[in-house]
């Protein structure tokens, strides 16, 4: 009993998620440019530079999986279509925020190891010399602004679509914004002389998004390897998945039921019994709210083993 390639209830909010992250990348790409132009040597800086970069990471993945996912249907190649893409769109978004949150995290310790003090100097800006921190700051206020809009937007998205790509880059705007804030009390304790104030603020925001990128790398694997199906915002089982165990397992005392998640889909195998004598769809074993029913998109039954004897 299986459902379609893409749930139609969602066309309406993957539409609307697609458009938002358009606007999210041409931000981010302005974010770039603008602190690109004011680095110095702010430990700071750069780290929130790179972290910006990498936010271009999560919503381009967002927008090729949402392509595969709803203009390609099934063929004999790809029978289940591409509906997982979404998945390994997610391992890859956490890869990339693993890593580079742990690169900037060991950057940032070794230069408070090497009490490297870094300067921010002045620039000539329309005949007068200004401090560069000035516009460093100027740079970090605009860096902070789209991505708190964004981010707040896409989280109702993400749980209206299960998707945890998307959740991921709202939690990367999440980030984002926050590294401004951090970034803005660096450069103020470089303007202070507190030469360590620039380290700390970058190992605090690094910190961050290794921490971020651990959890959604865990989720992300687990998917890949057909684990249970995971929450959106940690490697926690999901309440959706638990729930529709309890109902299955009520409807068929004594089997064994195995929950499997592909993207934003949840499929079940029913051990140890036969299926009903009418066949229903899945829909029928969906115990919680209606209009998420297209979650669980099949259930599938498997006989009990046969005797020696031939007995079932």
């Amino acid at each position: 009993m299986s459902g379609g390639t893409f749930p139609a209830p969602l066309a309406q909010p993957m539409r609307r998620a697609v458009r938002l992250e358009w606007w999210n990348i041409a931000w981010t790409i302005s974010i770039v440019g603008v602190m690109g132009l004011v680095l110095g040597q702010s430990q700071t800086m750069k780290t929130a530079w790179i972290e910006d970069m990498l936010g271009l990471v999560p919503p381009a993945m967002f927008l090729i999986a949402a392509r595969f996912e709803t203009r390609h249907g099934r063929s004999a190649r790809f029978p289940f279509g591409f509906e997982r893409v979404n998945g390994l769109g997610f391992f890859v978004a956490a890869v990339a925020l693993t890593a580079v949150g742990a690169f900037l995290l060991y950057d940032a310790a070794m230069t408070l190891v090497t009490a490297e003090h870094a300067t921010v100097g002045s620039v000539r800006l329309f005949g007068h010399d200004i401090w560069l921190g000035w516009l460093m700051m100027g740079a970090q206020i605009y860096a902070i602004i789209p991505p708190l809009i964004i981010g707040r937007k896409e989280l109702p998205l993400a749980e209206a679509l299960q998707d945890k790509l998307l959740h991921t880059d709202a939690l990367m705007n999440k980030a984002n914004w926050m590294t401004g804030v951090a970034g803005l009390a660096g450069i103020v304790g470089l303007g202070l002389g507190w030469w360590w104030a620039d380290s700390v603020a970058a190992a605090a925001i690094s910190f961050s998004v290794l921490n971020d990128g651990i959890n959604a790398l865990r989720s992300s694997t687990a998917e890949l390897v057909d684990g249970a199906p995971r929450r959106l915002s940690s490697a926690d089982l999901s309440e959706d998945a638990e729930a529709v165990k309890a109902s299955l397992e009520t409807a068929f005392p004594g089997a064994e039921v195995r929950l499997r998640e592909t993207g934003r889909l949840i499929r079940a195998e029913v051990h140890g019994t036969l299926p009903p004598a009418e066949a229903l769809p899945p829909s029928t074993y969906w115990p919680n709210e209606e209009d998420r029913a297209w979650r669980l998109a099949q259930v599938s039954f498997v006989p009990p083993a046969e005797k020696d004897d031939g007995a079932r």
